[in-house]
């Protein structure tokens, strides 16, 4: 996307009404389109919780995903790609998906946001500067300029910010409600309840902070598709009227 207002970084949540891209999330495409978007995540601090035994990582999902041949765009951490780099690189290969920047250390770029650390205004272009090094050295293919701010939280002051970067932020206009859920139906039908043409649907790739997200997929992905859907990368939504 072009810049925003005053050279601040572009903010995209849906397809609007007749496929052009933009934030309002009145209104709907006439093509039925969704993108469902799933979140890696790791934070800076969380080495020593995966060198337990923690698993940050869904290969599950990923399988299903691919059984399914669902397109997805996959919003990565950099310190999730520096942790499974064989499935970063296995996911990125993959023309089914596209990689996307989720900041490296997935701490917040505005306060409050749901307790997480805050990255400095000064550090946060190099932040996800740091995620997309992290992705070549992995040997992530795929990767797109997009980037979704942890928890989805941000400010004019962090639009500013990574102005710089180049990248096109993403947000999303229906809630799984999958992060640390266990009701794989719950999160299944706020999903189907959301989705209208052109939607954009955050999800998450984290067993140990989304367990029932691949069991909800198994459920969401043929209901839409009866109901006529067809499902894309955020890149294909994005194309018309980009």
């Amino acid at each position: 996307m072009a810049p925003g207002p005053a050279g601040r970084t572009p903010v995209f949540e849906r397809r609007t009404t007749g496929g052009g891209a933009g934030g309002d999330a009145g209104g709907g495409s006439a093509e039925k389109v969704v993108a469902l978007t799933f979140d890696a995540d790791m934070t800076a601090d969380q080495g020593p919780r995966a060198a337990s035994g923690e698993r940050f990582d869904n290969p599950e999902l990923v399988a299903l995903l691919r059984r399914l041949k669902v397109p997805s765009t996959v919003f990565m951490t950099g310190r999730w790609a520096e942790e499974y780099p064989a499935q970063a690189k296995a996911i990125g290969a993959d023309p089914l998906f596209e990689v996307a920047n989720h900041s490296y250390s997935h701490h917040a770029f505005s306060s409050p946001c749901y307790g997480l650390p805050v990255v400095a205004k000064d550090a946060m272009t190099h932040d996800v500067e740091r995620a997309f090094t992290a992705f070549r050295k992995a040997g992530v293919r795929n990767v797109v300029p997009y980037f979704r701010f942890p928890g989805g939280c941000y400010d004019d002051t962090a639009l500013r910010a990574l102005a710089p970067a180049n990248v096109t932020a993403v947000q999303w206009d229906v809630v799984s409600g999958d992060a640390f859920a266990t009701d794989a139906d719950a999160v299944a039908e706020q999903v189907l309840d959301g989705v209208r043409p052109g939607s954009l649907v955050v999800m998450h790739c984290t067993r140990s902070a989304a367990p029932a997200t691949e069991a909800a997929v198994r459920r969401i992905v043929p209901e839409l598709r009866e109901r006529g859907y067809r499902f894309v990368k955020v890149s294909e939504l994005m194309e018309d009227g980009a």
